[in-house]
């Protein structure tokens, strides 16, 4: 769905009733939404693979979701755009390392729909987790929104009928989601989890293509919606419980970088700051003179 990035630094909370069983959108008292600049994020996806889905699941000729690219889903919420991936459209990622079940919410997932009146223009994904690639465990996803009309793709919708489904908060506002919810298997180790991956929901209430909730009920979200940015567009995913320490915030001009420290990419590759300043990113940044004296930065 095309959409006009507001750019939401901060929404002032305000008293609205309250309509459905769950949170609702970001900026109104009880919404659980996690903003991107929060300090509770130690890491954030630096690979993502996506499967584009049809702009239109019932007409395969209509093309598939053109918007963005996998690498726009890397790093921080809102740092490189978003990627747009169609209907039913797959996007897997993995982090830096393994994170867990730890206290309260254990990672979020950030999409940019917009607010408009307490209610706000969504688009919505399924979200699994596996510890090894292979067997993914999808949460339970519950949709109190009603299924008797459809909603179009310039229709708003309230968050509060939604539960354990990306895109339900506005842009920069990540959905937190616990892995306590799911349920005890031997396919997956809650403690040591690699992958995240979000799947494109079918808003239709055509009971022969849309998607279902946990429930078994239909989840009814902006369909169709037959543009190059279709879909669900998902901007990033951050971790919160994670055995990485807390992400340090400098300053993107860094004087002196390369007398001071060396400086890496993720996957350790050495990289040298032009003009002593480097782009926004998150790397590895190491005292010129203890090689194992290491820190990982976020440079905004």
């Amino acid at each position: 769905m095309v959409k006009a990035l507001w750019g939401l630094l901060f929404l002032p909370l305000i008293g609205l009733s309250q309509s459905g069983s769950f949170p609702p959108q970001a900026g109104i008292i009880g919404s659980d939404a996690m903003h991107a600049d929060s300090s509770v994020f130690r890491d954030w996806a630096v690979t993502c693979e996506v499967e584009r889905g049809f702009r239109r699941i019932n007409f395969p000729d209509s093309g598939v979701a053109l918007t963005g690219e996998a690498s726009f889903a890397l790093g921080k919420a809102d740092a490189n755009g978003v990627v747009s991936l169609g209907d039913s459209g797959v996007a897997t990622l993995t982090f830096t390392e393994p994170f867990f079940d730890g206290p309260g919410p254990d990672f979020a997932v950030f999409e940019n729909g917009f607010k408009s009146s307490g209610q706000a223009f969504l688009e919505l994904a399924f979200v699994e987790v596996s510890s090894n690639g292979v067997d993914f465990i999808r949460f339970p996803a519950i949709s109190e929104v009603q299924t008797d009309t459809q909603i179009g793709f310039a229709n708003v919708m309230d968050a509060s009928y939604l539960h354990n489904l990306a895109g339900k908060y506005i842009s920069r506002h990540g959905v937190p989601f616990d892995l306590a919810e799911l349920p005890d298997t031997s396919v997956l180790n809650k403690n040591a989890v690699t992958h995240v991956r979000v799947v494109d929901v079918i808003g239709s209430i055509d009971p022969n293509i849309g998607s279902y909730d946990s429930q078994g009920t239909l989840i009814n979200d902006p369909w169709p919606t037959t543009f190059e940015q279709c879909g669900f567009d998902l901007d990033a995913i951050g971790i919160i419980n994670s055995p990485l320490p807390p992400l340090s915030i400098q300053d993107p001009w860094i004087v002196n970088a390369h007398v001071h420290y060396n400086w890496f990419d993720l996957m350790g590759t050495p990289i040298d700051p032009e003009n002593g300043s480097l782009p926004s990113g998150i790397y590895l940044r190491c005292s010129s003179v203890n090689a194992y004296d290491c820190e990982k930065v976020f440079i905004p």
